[in-house]
């Protein structure tokens, strides 16, 4: 499966999930390495035994799972040549009775779970390691029955323990005038008695140590000395003894190391398994119905983020469609069915119980391929559309019949025109090849595909008009609204620009700069023969034409200088009459230009807007393609009024001729000092 698809699918909650409920470290590890696999019998085999665990759990029954502390890293040293020590082996001991319980529980409820009983089948306590280990060890020291020769020791050691106890207790009654106290102590492995520092010469003997302070000494007297060395050879024998007795030990535990591992291996899917059965009882989980036929059946599915509050959702994709167009308003819930629908198909794949209603089916997919969030990456330098682009681009390369392809706001962040018409491509080219498609949209053109289209489905999120508040139900069958200007009148927006915003819906009409393209689209070719008739007078009248306007003629006007930018006039302002729009009547050229009028440039052979009315040498500054350029009046025509492109008088002209780097700036100036930063105005200043 597409790793980056799970992790944008929030594939990782349910992860945590299971390394939480599992209590063992090898348990945790297979949770951690455990994935959605798209073959059919695997994921069958992983459902069958979540249901076993669930079946489990659901019978109050309480499973003797053990933590295994130890065993995996007792385990790995095997063979290695270790000499394990008495608490080590300890725990092992204490490992194989938990298997031992085991294997017994499971022979219980061999009818309730039959695949887990088989599992605990496979696993051996190893008996007579257990009863060695448990003979020679308890309370994690060597028991002296361990073996004879041990026995013997510790009772000739314990013999001269004795005598030094005796002959100390004699040295404390002869120099207790010169003791701080009259105890035994002891410092290493030999035995002392605490002399003041004055003292020292009224006791004959060897100073071990002295008190922190210096005024105690600690000496171990002449008569006791030999029998000190008899009582370390004794611990030396006894340590030697100890050593072999641990060595045949941890041979008995090498010689069964196969089956240790096998027990291992099992009792940590036993952990892992039951960590299944737990999350499924924590959401109240079913079982969906696997199918070798990719396709999906959601009833009541509640994403597990969001438990108990979720509304359950009803999808269907790849019975009677294949491709869902998911439609509603912003935070409506499109993007949350979305995940809804990829994270319970890995979840089922996974062997994973749903948070749904009995009835669920899921087909396996081959891989699950999602774009969902906005992707952006400073790192990479990726915009919300180059990363939404380059995501598309993986899984075009990848996706087929067999794929679930979910698409959060195709095309989003781009031109709509052409966010749509790519959006629209890539639904027909993943249509074309089976490929089973969920997507989220706000355009009402992939609305109209989706019900145009055969096996596709609209599908919208239920939102309540009234209160304005999104009910999170998807409903499919109907395409859904966006509820955009309702939203904003919630959210306090003024009403008179929502009354306008109204306004401008029911009567189509599009922003200033879209209707200028527009407009300019549609009458160029309606204006073609007009133009042909002005160029021919401008060819007649060429010789009459001074020099000036033969230089202007022929280079297409005057680019003005970047050091000396000029600034629009408004209408009213000294300046030269139009050209007409049959360029040669006298009444039309008494006309003035008005600062954004559009205008055909004849040496150009293309339109500009008004930038600044003509002035008394008639030159009228217009804006070519972000350049201001100057023309005399003769050299222009109007082509569309200002009133025709624009909302009202009042209308922001720093939107055409200003740059948007410009008018952010100015923005972010207006509400706060910002140190460094220069616009760069029409008029020059900064």
């Amino acid at each position: 499966m597409n790793h980056a698809s799970m992790m944008r699918l929030e594939y990782s909650f349910i992860q945590n999930q299971l390394l939480e409920l599992a209590v063992s470290e090898p348990g945790r590890r297979l949770a951690e390495r455990h994935a959605p696999t798209a073959h059919f019998r695997q994921a069958e085999a992983w459902q069958q035994e979540t249901a076993e665990a669930d079946a489990l759990l659901r019978a109050g029954s309480s499973v003797p799972l053990s933590a295994m502390e130890g065993i995996g890293a007792f385990l790995a040293l095997l063979g290695k040549g270790r000499v394990y020590d008495e608490k080590e082996l300890s725990g092992l001991s204490a490992w194989l009775g938990s298997i031992s319980q085991m294997k017994r529980y499971m022979a219980s409820k061999r009818e309730l779970a039959p695949r887990l009983s088989g599992y605990a089948d496979a696993m051996r306590d190893c008996p007579a390691l257990k009863e060695e280990i448990d003979r020679c060890i308890r309370g994690g020291w060597l028991a002296d029955h361990a073996s004879p020769e041990l026995s013997r020791i510790r009772r000739g050691a314990q013999v001269a323990e004795d005598r030094i106890r005796r002959k100390l207790d004699a040295a404390l009654a002869k120099y207790r005038s010169s003791l701080q106290e009259a105890i035994v102590s002891r410092r290493g492995e030999r035995f002392v008695i605490p002399v003041r520092r004055d003292q020292r010469r009224l006791v004959p003997g060897t100073v071990w140590d002295e008190s922190a302070s210096g005024q105690t000494l600690f000496i171990e007297p002449h008569d006791v000395a030999d029998l000190q060395a008899e009582l370390a050879m004794w611990k030396q024998e006894e340590e030697q003894e100890r050593i072999r007795i641990l060595s045949m030990l941890s041979s008995m535990a090498e010689s069964e190391s196969e089956p240790l591992t096998v027990n291992l291996e099992a009792m940590a899917l036993f952990d892992f398994i039951l960590a299944r059965g737990k999350l499924s009882r924590s959401y109240d989980g079913t079982r969906p119905r696997l199918l070798a036929e990719p396709l999906i059946r959601l009833r009541g599915g509640r994403h597990p983020k969001l438990g108990a509050r979720a509304v359950p959702i009803h999808a269907e994709l790849g019975d009677g469609w294949d491709q869902l167009c998911i439609t509603g308003p912003n935070t409506g819930g499109k993007t949350l069915a979305l995940k809804t629908l990829g994270l319970f198909a890995l979840m089922a794949q996974a062997g994973l119980f749903l948070p749904a209603d009995e009835g669920c089916e899921f087909g396996l997919f081959d891989d699950v391929l999602a774009d969902v969030g906005d992707g952006q990456s400073i790192e990479q330098s990726l915009s919300t559309f180059s990363s939404h682009l380059a995501v598309l681009g993986e899984i075009l390369g990848q996706a087929s019949r067999t794929t679930l392809v979910l698409l959060d706001e195709l095309a989003a962040g781009t031109d709509p025109g052409e966010g749509i018409a790519l959006s629209i491509a890539v639904l027909e080219e993943l249509g074309a090849r089976g490929t089973k498609v969920a997507v989220t949209t706000h355009f009402n053109e992939i609305k109209a595909y989706a019900s145009r289209t055969p096996r596709c489905m609209n599908a919208r999120m239920a939102f309540d008009a009234e209160s304005l508040q999104p009910l999170y139900r998807l409903e499919p069958g109907e395409a859904g609204d966006s509820y955009a200007l309702s939203i904003a009148r919630r959210y306090g927006l003024p009403e008179s620009l929502l009354a306008r915003a109204e306004e401008l819906k029911r009567s189509g009409v599009k922003p200033a700069a879209a209707a200028s393209e527009a407009k300019l689209d549609e009458d160029r070719a309606a204006a073609a023969p007009r133009r042909e008739a002005e160029r021919q007078a401008e060819r007649r009248g060429g010789k009459r034409r001074g020099a000036d306007d033969r230089a202007e003629t022929e280079q297409g006007g005057r680019a003005l200088s970047p050091g000396k930018p000029e600034k629009p006039r408004a209408r009213g302002e000294a300046g030269s009459p139009e050209s007409p729009h049959d360029g040669g009547k006298a009444a039309a050229r008494s006309k003035e230009f008005a600062v954004g009028d559009c205008v055909w440039i004849h040496p150009l052979q293309r339109t500009g807007i008004v930038f600044r009315e003509a002035d008394a040498r008639g030159e009228v500054i217009v804006q070519v393609k972000r350049e201001k350029r100057a023309f005399n009046r003769k050299r222009l025509s109007l082509y569309i009024s200002r009133d025709s492109l624009y909302p009202g008088e009042d209308y922001d002209m720093d939107i055409v001729f200003d740059t948007k780097e410009n008018r952010k700036a100015r923005h972010r100036m207006s509400r706060m000092h910002v140190p460094g930063l220069q616009i760069e105005s029409p008029d020059g200043d900064k």
